[in-house]
């Protein structure tokens, strides 16, 4: 009876150790969060995974170039705006939104998408796309061992800014 009990349970934990290393170790990237006042009662949310770099090179090989990048790891990330805002010069009806990345060498383009609660990819939402917007790029001093998103408070509202490695990618935000 003993024997009946103990294999089945054995390949159940050697099952779930070994897919739990196929998905990065088990520890999941912690959760972070990002707000921007824009005044008024107007303000933006951003809630993400913040993946670490670990000694790997992120953009060109973690990250691909030239692809949808979920922007962060685990779920997607959220964009959640109390109020009407303008993007990169876009606007952005008052909602919850998820966005994603497509990193480059030298531009890179924020997707903010109407679909939200999936996982993050692979990227199958293009027709529920609300908005492409060209961001900078410039190098960092030194390099950021923590996938960041932050806002950067600014005359004109916020600039939500993506820090990893050596690259800061920001878009400009205001209120609508």
């Amino acid at each position: 009876m003993f024997k009946r009990i103990a294999l089945p349970t054995l390949f159940a934990i050697l099952f779930t150790a070994a897919a739990s290393a196929q998905m990065g170790g088990g520890k999941p990237s912690p959760a972070a969060s990002a707000t921007c006042d824009l005044g008024g009662g107007k303000s933006i949310r951003t809630d993400y995974s913040s993946p670490r770099m670990k000694g790997r090179k992120i953009y060109g090989d973690l990250v691909p170039l030239g692809q949808v990048w979920r922007t962060g790891a685990n779920e997607a990330t959220t964009f959640v705006a109390s109020a009407d805002v303008v993007v990169g010069g876009k606007t952005v009806p008052a909602g919850s939104y998820t966005i994603f990345t497509v990193p480059n060498a030298d531009k890179w383009t924020l997707i903010i998408n109407k679909k939200t609660g999936e996982w993050g990819i692979p990227y199958k939402y293009e027709s529920d796309e609300l908005a492409r917007v060209d961001m900078k790029t410039s190098k960092l001093p030194a390099p950021v061992e923590n996938f960041t998103i932050a806002y950067d408070k600014s005359a004109g509202g916020c600039t939500l800014r993506l820090d990893w490695e050596t690259t800061r990618a920001s878009a400009d935000i205001s209120a609508k």
